[in-house]
């Protein structure tokens, strides 16, 4: 008996020192810009970022720009598919999807839609579909850009959302009461858990993210039941951009790229 209280007290020692322990970031280069917001880089290194409403492409020496001052304050950025670049204007509505060269292809204006949505937030979605949430209604929905048409696939939220994130097949938010759902394209709703409070946070996988709070860094994983704060070796930054292992800390000098291993 004494044997097996020693192992469960060994045990729970051991959980708790896995759960404190800090994942190390080792720098691998840094990125000199000036800008408002990062966005993050996509497949082929090139990175992006907005300054004074101007959305840029960069990679080296080469630098692409589009803007548009019509529609005011760009609100989001989905770079996903870097042939089809989502660029949103809440305040007008309005949504223009930008080629591999920031060239524009389409103008999705949803206000002139036959069913009325008045977007808060959006995301590229499978087979020529952006994922929108329908502040009318607090319902997820899929608008075909080809087709013209807009589907609601989800039930109206209780609370309002306090974050969200995309990619082609899932759409995931957390509420105002800090709590992880996901949306399949089908409109399958599943409840994944409960975050900490946090200031930026980004989404990895249906059980991990990564967030930040008063500048400090942590990963979690709500399946392993596991926290681990990151550490590096800024101390004060604005925003963070996280894949394939590469941790991008915005700074406001610039961009510092960390290389970490998650558990």
């Amino acid at each position: 008996m004494k044997k097996l209280i020693a192992f469960f007290f060994l045990f729970s020692l051991s959980v708790a020192f896995g759960q404190n322990q800090k994942i190390y970031a080792n720098t691998t280069d840094t990125l000199n810009i000036i800008a408002d917001n990062f966005i993050g880089y996509d497949q082929f290194a090139f990175y992006y970022y907005i300054k004074d409403d101007v959305l840029h492409k960069t990679k080296g020496k080469e630098s692409l720009q589009y803007k548009n001052p019509s529609l005011g304050k760009i609100t989001k950025v989905d770079i996903q598919n870097p042939l089809k670049i989502v660029v949103f204007y809440e305040n007008f509505n309005v949504a223009i999807l930008l080629d591999n060269q920031l060239n524009e292809i389409q103008k999705v204006n949803f206000s002139e839609n036959t069913i009325p949505i008045t977007v808060s937030a959006i995301g590229i979605a499978s087979q020529n579909r952006l994922w929108v949430y329908n502040i009318l209604d607090q319902q997820i929905g899929l608008f075909d850009y080809i087709k013209n048409d807009y589907k609601t696939i989800s039930t109206s939220f209780p609370e309002s959302l306090k974050y969200y994130q995309t990619d082609f097949n899932t759409f995931y938010w957390i509420d105002n009461k800090n709590n992880w759902y996901s949306c399949d394209i089908f409109g399958k709703i599943k409840t994944r858990g409960k975050t900490p409070d946090f200031d930026v946070i980004e989404i990895i996988n249906e059980s991990q993210y990564i967030y930040s709070k008063n500048n400090a860094l942590f990963f979690e994983d709500l399946e392993k039941k596991q926290k681990h704060e990151i550490e590096i070796s800024k101390k004060t930054f604005k925003n963070f951009y996280y894949k394939d292992q590469i941790l991008s800390i915005f700074t406001s000098e610039g961009i510092i790229n960390y290389k970490i291993t998650t558990p």
